[in-house]
């Protein structure tokens, strides 16, 4: 912690909190209480990143340990509790932990911890906090959901002249006998389930109608609250149709294939197979991955509609240059990410040895080289960007994404990163050092 201590004195990585704290609102820098110093902040999101915390299990442990708080620069000051650790981590964008990594990766050049000769790149998928998708529970969580909010719309406005009905009974039974239906397996349960999804899914419209009912007569009301609950309904109108359509498309057309909304909060996750045994369907976001020497990550994407792994290996070569100024001696991926047509572009860029397998080859010139020393040494350099994946879920907490959207998931991703690199790059020098 000594070592880690020292590389986040760094002016830059302190300037780009601050400049972010500032834009919080149009006079932070002039009007209102003093902010929260920089130093404070990064230190705070760091710890809770590095040791997989809650926030509030972060204000414990910092309140009641003399280290952690020598760490964060509080020292006898009082600790913020969670709300405000909640609200100081949300000014903190994507953009703001992209400039932090950035940063991060030039302070691993500058003590020569990383050198840019070699480069491995994986994907892995980090899963949004929602429970399983079934058709039956998306209905429900949207109708619980208007209901919910139609309710807060009438308390915000003192009283509304279209009645609001509770239909959210009905909706309840309907789900349970669908999980009831689902168990037994002959023609008569299948016709049973088709009719509760019939009368649950006209509930669910009337529900909606309902809510549009009382958008049109609040859409005079000018007061922020209201405007923001109208704007909240209207997005969720839009995303109990979508799971209508695609109800009615599987349920009744048979079509399994149709395009998804696999949860009405978390409207960015898709659904992603890896061909994993033991989780066949992961839903989330795609997170590419990419490292040079000593489990450094110099770059990370999240990915709002899943690419072809394929697609993504000459992005990375290009961004490992543009960050580390000089091309990689040597690029190692899984099979995933291959193609002739890749292995002739990175060579034409100037990389030397690309240990990318080809499953599917039937040439014994390919075969020899893929059993080459140099080929199999670097396919085994390969596998600890699966260790360093396992690392960032386990220790880092990128298994699940607490934070809400896509936003969310970004700024979450990124700060098990750089909490993960500063870790590495810390023990590195500590080593050296030694």
């Amino acid at each position: 912690m000594r070592v880690a201590d020292r590389l986040l004195e760094d002016e830059a990585l302190l300037d780009h909190v601050y400049d972010a704290q500032a834009k919080r609102h149009k006079h932070s820098r002039t009007r209102g209480r003093k902010q929260t110093p920089a130093e404070i902040v990064l230190r705070l999101l760091i710890l809770k990143h590095a040791r997989n915390w809650s926030y509030d299990v972060l204000e414990r442990e910092v309140r009641a340990n003399l280290v952690y708080r020598d760490f964060t620069r509080i020292g006898s000051q009082k600790v913020p509790d969670a709300k405000t650790l909640i609200r100081i981590g949300r000014v903190l964008g994507p953009e703001v932990i992209e400039q932090l990594h950035g940063r991060m990766v030039n302070l691993a050049r500058e003590r020569k911890v990383i050198q840019g000769r070699r480069l491995r790149v994986d994907t892995t998928v980090v899963e949004s906090n929602i429970h399983y998708p079934t058709d039956s529970s998306l209905l429900a969580d949207g109708a619980r959901v208007l209901t919910r909010t139609m309710k807060r719309v009438g308390k915000a406005v003192g009283g509304m002249k279209t009645k609001l009905r509770d239909r959210l009974r009905t909706i309840r039974k309907q789900s349970l006998a669908i999980t009831l239906s689902a168990k037994q397996k002959d023609e008569r349960a299948e016709e049973r389930r088709r009719q509760t999804y019939r009368k649950m899914i006209s509930v669910t419209r009337n529900i909606i109608n309902q809510a549009k009912r009382v958008i049109e007569e609040v859409s005079t009301r000018r007061r922020p609250k209201v405007k923001a609950l109208r704007a909240e309904l209207g997005t969720m109108i839009g995303r109990v149709e979508q799971v209508i359509r695609q109800t009615k498309a599987r349920v009744f057309d048979g079509n399994l294939h149709a395009e998804k909304l696999v949860s009405v909060f978390e409207s960015h996750s898709e659904i992603i197979r890896k061909g994993k045994a033991n989780r066949p369907n992961e839903f989330g976001n795609l997170v590419k991955i990419q490292e040079a020497e000593h489990q450094i990550i110099t770059h990370y994407e999240v990915f709002a509609q899943r690419p072809s792994d394929s697609e993504l290996l000459i992005s990375a070569v290009e961004t490992h240059q543009q960050q580390l100024g000089k091309m990689p001696q040597m690029v190692a991926a899984d099979a995933g990410f291959y193609s002739a047509a890749n292995e002739r572009a990175l060579q034409e860029l100037g990389v030397k040895r690309v240990s990318v397998p080809s499953r599917n080859t039937r040439s014994q010139e390919r075969r020899r080289m893929q059993k080459s020393r140099w080929f199999r040494r670097a396919q085994k350099w390969r596998t600890g960007c699966e260790g360093r994946i396992s690392a960032l879920k386990r220790r880092h907490g990128l298994r699940r994404c607490l934070y809400r959207g896509f936003t969310g998931m970004q700024r979450w991703v990124g700060l098990g990163v750089i909490a993960d690199n500063l870790i590495n790059i810390a023990s590195r020098l500590d080593q050296t050092e030694a």
